[in-house]
């Protein structure tokens, strides 16, 4: 992780403040999560809207835009089912910048392929140093190239959304099985038992260091973009 901001382009500037109950109306809100929006949250503003009417990129099926929220929470941060209720209410991807008494961080998950609606963010960055953004030729890959220092792997060369999103799964599988095969294997007694996990829980440490490696899609990325 990195403690990147973007400077957004001024002719994509929106600026709108959106009252949390706007939320509410949208949203089915548990009032669990209506008490973290009044406990945590100062304030929402749609930011900016990336479009090809507003940066002339041509957008995809998958990204027809690209929002950018400001969350400014009331203390050090504010919990991702905030962010969560605001993605349900907002149909095209989001990314997030949380202003804090920590900072400010971006922000974001997949809407779609990554089990439990995992939000991955950048470190916190002190001051407002910003930077140009990334040299794109279409949304998706601007969105892409935005989600890329969020990310615990690098994205890939020419990596599409939808096979980012699934590399990301596929990675949250084997972690899960790699972890499972581990503590079975310290508390397996019968000496073939732990030969037979260990052959298993090499071979996905394999699959996972395959799939993390930023330089080329693998045999492995190609069933998953086949599944």
């Amino acid at each position: 992780m990195t403690d990147v901001l973007y400077r957004w382009p001024e002719a994509a500037r929106f600026g709108k403040s959106i009252p949390k109950t706007k939320f509410y109306e949208r949203v089915v809100v548990t009032p669990a999560v209506r008490a973290r929006f009044v406990a945590e949250v100062d304030g929402i503003t749609w930011a900016y809207k990336l479009a090809e009417s507003t940066i002339n990129l041509p957008p995809s099926e998958e990204v027809p835009e690209i929002q950018v929220f400001v969350v400014k929470a009331k203390g050090a941060d504010v919990d991702n089912s905030v962010l969560t209720t605001i993605d349900k209410a907002i149909k095209q991807p989001v990314i997030f910048e949380v202003v804090s008494t920590q900072g400010t961080r971006m922000t974001a998950t997949l809407k779609a392929g990554v089990p439990g609606g995992r939000y991955y963010s950048t470190e916190w960055g002190q001051g407002d140093r910003r930077q140009p953004l990334p040299p794109s030729i279409t949304l998706p890959n601007l969105y892409a190239a935005l989600l890329d220092p969020l990310l615990p792997n690098a994205i890939r060369p020419d990596e599409q959304v939808s096979d980012i999103a699934a590399r990301l799964a596929e990675m949250s599988r084997l972690e899960r099985d790699i972890s499972a095969l581990t503590r079975k294997l310290k508390a397996e007694p019968q000496l073939n038992r732990k030969v037979l996990l260990r052959q298993a829980l090499k071979t996905q440490q394999a699959s996972l260091a395959d799939l993390t490696n930023p330089a080329h899609a693998s045999t492995h990325d190609e069933e998953l973009r086949n599944s």
